[in-house]
């Protein structure tokens, strides 16, 4: 399946509404960038299970300020809606393909359990400090 490009508006639907997407936050004037999206495109082409998807961080600034991207290539990867990979840096094929392998891999009831869990904790440290 061919790469899309995410813009803000259609972000969260992308997300929320394909079981493993994985983000590319690039930009045209980036070299790494540029090495990366063949490894990336040809990873799209092999899993056509999964949705893979490109933001173009020149033209969608607000979306990659609220992804909190500090350096691209950024990859990020959400599995039912979660976000379960975020790391900055060209990644070679054979990386792509263990993380795309780690991913399908996932028991998305213990990350789900484990975010319930973190997020209780965080909200109990705001009411502690309170």
């Amino acid at each position: 399946m061919p790469t899309i490009d995410i813009t803000a508006e259609n972000f969260d639907q992308t997300i929320t509404e394909n079981d493993i997407v994985l983000i590319d936050f690039w930009a045209e004037w980036c070299g790494p960038c540029k090495q990366f999206a063949p490894v990336y495109e040809k990873a799209s082409e092999a899993h056509d299970d999964i949705t893979f998807a490109k933001v173009d961080t020149e033209v969608e600034q607000a979306l990659a300020g609220q992804a909190g991207i500090q350096a691209i290539p950024t990859l990020m990867a959400f599995r039912d809606g979660v976000l379960v990979f975020n790391q900055a840096g060209a990644l070679p094929a054979k990386s792509l393909e263990q993380l795309i392998e780690g991913v399908k891999g996932l028991n998305m009831d213990e990350v789900k359990a484990e975010v319930a869990e973190q997020k209780a904790a965080h909200e109990a440290g705001h009411t502690e400090q309170g």
